[in-house]
């Protein structure tokens, strides 16, 4: 991502926090430190699984175990700028610190994409292809997959080449690239196009994916006898929807309140912003440890190790 005005003309940007309510901001700082805390350990708590676990390591599990670094990479990448905001009353940011926080915003929010779009294909596999499951999914495979959605993220970046002037107040508690394009003054189409291009290139394509996917898979699974139907790979498949819903619903909200909506209430983008950001990484394992037996088995097994230890 490139940043081609001159940074010494307008070296920080502000933060608003939440509108209207500054007073409370130490107060707010409670739930969210502990929603921060719960998707950060939630998420590497599905990574120690999956790495221990013999049982998990399969491709489906291998992606889940990707989905988690990544929100760990977005929490992490959001919990500085947001929680000094709340802790310590620091509302600037220089151009430099936003840019390398929106590149791994975008980065991260685009490779989990990805992800999700490689999950969606291994369920499209182990449902539509059972027994050509282990010779499709290999260890090559899933490799593959992975590194094309990295190396996706990281390429598909849109440049800031415009200069910033009059009023440099963010709408959100971290830098987003369409709310930096809200306070340039200069001609912003190429940007803008580029983004809307990048923006069309990865979610919508993904998106488009993820749905033939499903289409298929339920054709394959109507075209079944109720005694055919493989109800433990149908599963997952719920636990992959509503892992897609949880990330696609509040980007896609955010995305629209930006683009085509006017004079809208701050605290509405500050609600949003925080629900994209801050939501996915906390649902993504509470999703998979309450539908996924085998998440659940592994949960339980580890946790009677531990007593059984704890009682010798």
């Amino acid at each position: 991502m490139l940043a081609l005005n001159d940074t010494s003309t307008w070296p920080t940007f502000s933060f608003i926090g939440i509108p209207g309510l500054e007073a409370a901001h130490m107060w707010i700082s409670i739930p969210f430190c502990l929603l921060y805390l719960m998707a950060v350990g939630g998420n590497f708590l599905l990574l120690i699984l999956v790495r221990v676990e013999q049982n998990l390591h399969e491709p489906q599990f291998y992606f889940l175990a990707m989905l988690a670094l990544t929100d760990l990479g977005l929490s992490l990448s959001t919990m500085p700028s947001v929680l000094a905001i709340f802790w310590f009353d620091v509302h600037h940011i220089s151009l430099n610190a936003c840019l390398t926080q929106m590149f791994f915003i975008h980065t991260l929010s685009s490779v989990e994409s990805g992800v999700l779009v490689a999950m969606a294909f291994d369920r499209l596999v182990a449902i539509c292809a059972p027994l050509n499951y282990t010779r499709i999914l290999t260890h090559c495979t899933v490799a593959c997959l992975s590194g094309a959605a990295l190396i996706r993220g990281t390429t598909l970046l849109a440049p800031l080449d415009f200069p910033f002037c009059g009023a440099n107040i963010l709408s959100h508690s971290y830098c987003y690239y369409p709310d930096m394009l809200n306070l340039a003054c200069g001609d912003v189409t190429f940007s803008s196009v580029y983004g809307l291009a990048c923006v069309l290139c990865t979610f919508a394509v993904d998106v488009i994916f993820i749905l033939v996917s499903y289409m298929k898979i339920l054709g394959t699974v109507m075209k079944l006898g109720i005694q055919d139907r493989n109800w433990k790979s149908l599963q997952t498949c719920v636990c992959h929807l509503c892992t897609v819903l949880v990330f696609y619903l509040p980007l896609i909200s955010l995305a629209v309140l930006h683009r085509y909506t006017q004079e809208t209430p701050p605290i509405l983008y500050t609600t949003m912003s925080n629900a994209y950001l801050l939501m996915t990484p906390l649902l993504n394992p509470l999703v998979y440890s309450l539908k996924s037996k085998q998440i659940q088995a592994a949960l339980r097994k580890r946790f009677w190790v531990q007593r059984v230890v704890a009682g010798e």
